[in-house]
């Protein structure tokens, strides 16, 4: 079920005064809750095969502690890769002759999740917990179709504490303003900037060379205002239920180098990266050319877990090869801050060509077009022509006499927004302290056009994952 849609809204509304008045007079009774509400609110036929995942998980992490617990991990982890790789891979794997037309909404981020949590039962650094526990950690409605991943060791410790289901007024203005905050970024500007990507990715051999720029640029911002905001919703609704979800983004459009974008970028897939794949391989222990592999491995782990085709492999070795040039420069090339962001902001660009495009001949066709390569019949007025059309017809219709310049203004504020947005240093779930009453109002009536705005289809990038 879609954050911006006005069934879950009405959902949330119901369910979670009943789960916090459950949940304060027993804290097992309201996990079970929460697990009731988390599948309802999935509602998607996959079901069926995360219930399963969460049996294999349950009945591997109560044996992984016993003598034979490294063969108890390897068939708990096997069994959950093979599961992501049937649904997801065999086709490509395949050619095409065997593999399913559909998979379980979130499986991507549902299977590193439960490998996480095998994995730390098996370290003993979380315990086994009870089947609805388990549950909730698997299925948290939330967090279960587009994360962020969730560390078991910082999720399972919060259903004890006294703020569970308990949450301070506080918790509701923050979460009520990071939720109103993930919204704006995901209708306002997302939803508006994937029309201009589409609109440029349709035809790439069409484009002028702005044109390639603008769709380019485009997606990049799209991918992360429409993530971002996605985890800003997640954390809006979990801080109302008082469950605080890790941070997945720190400002990575800031960032002055590849290492340091990844560590500003999906936080949480990094981390379970390092700690559950980086690591048991050696890290950077075993030797620079070992860790030369294991960094060139784990993204094109992080490629492939991102779709199954040549695109995101190629995605994920160029980041990775990104990272190795870094670590070969050793320090020895500084660069000014101001040229190390822009080369940064520019290979990502770049790279996210290939995550977007369907086949590498597109990615080849608008990377020739930011060249200008191409004989243009997409210029900007035409992408321009895309956006806030509903808004243009009225404003139209009441303003008449500069109708000409309304799609072009409307593009440079897409633009300018989702610009600001993405750079600006503060993220929204950094905020410790409550916005002021001027902030309130302007989310308020920003809010108010999203929900006026919802219909059609309108679903998270990261929710294909």
């Amino acid at each position: 079920m879609n954050f911006q849609s006005l069934a879950f809204l009405g959902l949330f509304v119901i369910t979670a005064p009943i789960c916090v008045l459950v949940g304060r007079k027993s804290k097992p009774a309201g996990v079970f809750a929460l697990l009731i509400v988390s599948l309802v609110a999935y509602g998607d036929s996959g079901l069926l095969t995360l219930l399963l995942g969460l049996w294999v998980t349950y009945g591997v992490s109560q044996a992984v502690q016993g003598p034979k617990g490294k063969i108890d991990l390897a068939v708990g982890i096997g069994y959950h890769v093979a599961a992501l790789v049937a649904f997801k891979y065999l086709g490509f794997f395949t050619g095409g002759a065997l593999g399913f037309d559909w998979a379980p909404i979130g499986i991507s981020f549902f299977t590193f999740s439960q490998i996480w949590y095998l994995k730390a039962v098996y370290d003993k650094t979380c315990d086994p917990v009870s089947v609805e526990k388990l549950g909730l950690y698997g299925l948290f409605f939330p967090t279960v179709v587009s994360g962020p991943i969730l560390s078991p060791k910082a999720f399972f410790p919060q259903l004890e504490e006294d703020g569970f289901l308990r949450p301070s007024s506080h918790d509701v203005l923050m979460g009520l303003y990071c939720f109103g905050c993930g919204l704006v970024k995901k209708i306002l500007f997302a939803d508006q900037l994937a029309l201009v990507v589409a609109k440029g990715y349709g035809n790439p051999w069409g484009l002028s060379l702005a044109a390639g720029w603008l769709v380019i640029l485009g997606f990049t911002l799209q991918l992360y205002l429409d993530f971002s905001g996605y985890c800003d919703m997640a954390t809006g609704v979990a801080r109302m239920l008082g469950i605080r979800l890790p941070v997945n983004f720190n400002a990575p459009y800031r960032a002055t180098s590849i290492t340091d974008f990844w560590k500003r970028w999906h936080i949480t897939l990094t981390s379970f990266l390092r700690e559950c794949i980086y690591l048991p391989l050696g890290g950077n222990r075993k030797g620079t050319l070992r860790t030369y592999g294991n960094i060139l491995l784990i993204f094109l782990i992080s490629g492939l877990w991102h779709g199954a085709g040549w695109t995101f492999i190629f995605w994920g070795l160029l980041h990775g090869l990104g990272q190795v040039a870094e670590r070969l420069a050793g320090g020895r090339i500084r660069l000014p801050k101001w040229l190390g962001w822009a080369v940064t902001f520019a290979f990502v660009n770049v790279a996210w060509v290939l995550f977007r495009a369907p086949s590498v001949s597109y990615a080849t066709g608008v990377l020739w077009a930011a060249v200008g390569r191409w004989e243009a019949t997409i210029g900007g007025g035409v992408l321009a022509s895309t956006v806030f059309t509903t808004e243009m017809t009225a404003l139209r219709a009441l303003i008449p006499a500069f109708s000409v310049y309304y799609p072009l203004l409307a593009l440079i504020g897409l633009y300018a927004g989702g610009l600001l947005i993405s750079l600006w240093p503060r993220t929204t779930i950094s905020r410790t302290d409550a916005p002021k009453w001027y902030q309130l109002l302007g989310l308020g009536l920003l809010v108010g056009w999203c929900i006026l705005s919802f219909g059609g289809e309108s679903t998270f990038i990261y929710a294909n994952f």
